[in-house]
């Protein structure tokens, strides 16, 4: 395992079969390859040691045929930060290896670039760090306002204060059409890493009241006093939860290649 700035890093990619979205995404085809082989290797062209965390023997078996690395997990995870926490430790514990920060690689963006994953990672070069998050500029005239998107408001260290599906900050005695234009608003990809012992410790805290509210497990953090350094990307994330996503994931795979 390669050790990056003090630290022995891993790539962890959760899986799982039942979406209810779009049951069996991970083993859709992309250019004639499962969905779940284009994220790791992407992830593998920045990570030395990446896994598959999944509940489901067909992607289990899927990611090892190709010749990729997999873990068996629960089924009663409740997100994929929890997925991360008991794969990170059945890989320590099977393999007898250290990590010091789990990165966590949606599954669902095939297209997720290396230089993002070493993007997040670089947040570590600050060893005060415990939790590290990517946020994207919103563009003048970008929509703000769809629930899916999550945004977030930053404090000036480039510490997340709060996530939300609403578009936020509010901006008064101004219409909504205009707010990108007069306000920096950042939206928030998903792709995070966290220091392994910081993430057994936020998947063992309960579900907290802005959590539920917004249900974005990142504000049960915020609510217990953590810490969510960020770092700035130029690159729009291609995010597979919808057949529909898929047909245009196809069309931008010629565009991507």
């Amino acid at each position: 395992m390669k050790m990056v700035n003090g630290y022995y890093f891993a790539g962890i990619i959760p899986a799982r079969y039942a979406s209810s979205r779009f049951p069996g995404k991970p083993l859709v085809l992309i250019g004639g390859k499962p969905m779940i082989q284009r994220v790791y290797e992407q992830a593998s062209k920045s990570l030395e040691t990446v896994y598959v965390a999944t509940d489901d023997s067909r992607i289990f078996d899927t990611v090892t045929g190709f010749g990729g690395k997999a873990i068996m997990t629960s089924q009663e995870h409740r997100s994929g930060t929890d997925r991360c926490a008991e794969a990170a430790a059945g890989i320590m514990k099977e393999n007898g290896v250290r990590i010091d920060v789990v990165v966590n690689i949606q599954g669902d963006e095939p297209f997720i670039r290396p230089e993002q994953i070493d993007l997040v990672m670089s947040c570590f070069n600050d060893k005060s760090v415990d939790i590290a998050t990517l946020v994207r500029k919103v563009e003048p005239g970008e929509d703000i306002f769809d629930p899916n998107s999550p945004k977030v408001v930053l404090d000036k260290w480039g510490n997340a204060i709060y996530f939300s599906r609403a578009a936020i900050p509010f901006l008064r005695d101004m219409k909504e059409n205009k707010w990108t234009y007069h306000h920096v608003y950042y939206k928030h990809p998903g792709l995070y890493a966290y220091k392994t012992v910081t993430l057994n410790t936020i998947t063992s805290l309960p579900v907290s009241p802005l959590e539920k509210a917004e249900s974005l497990e990142q504000n049960r953090w915020l609510e217990n006093g953590f810490k969510i350094r960020t770092a700035l990307t130029d690159w729009e994330s291609v995010c597979i939860d919808t057949p529909d996503d898929l047909q245009k994931a196809i069309i931008f795979f010629d565009q991507f290649k």
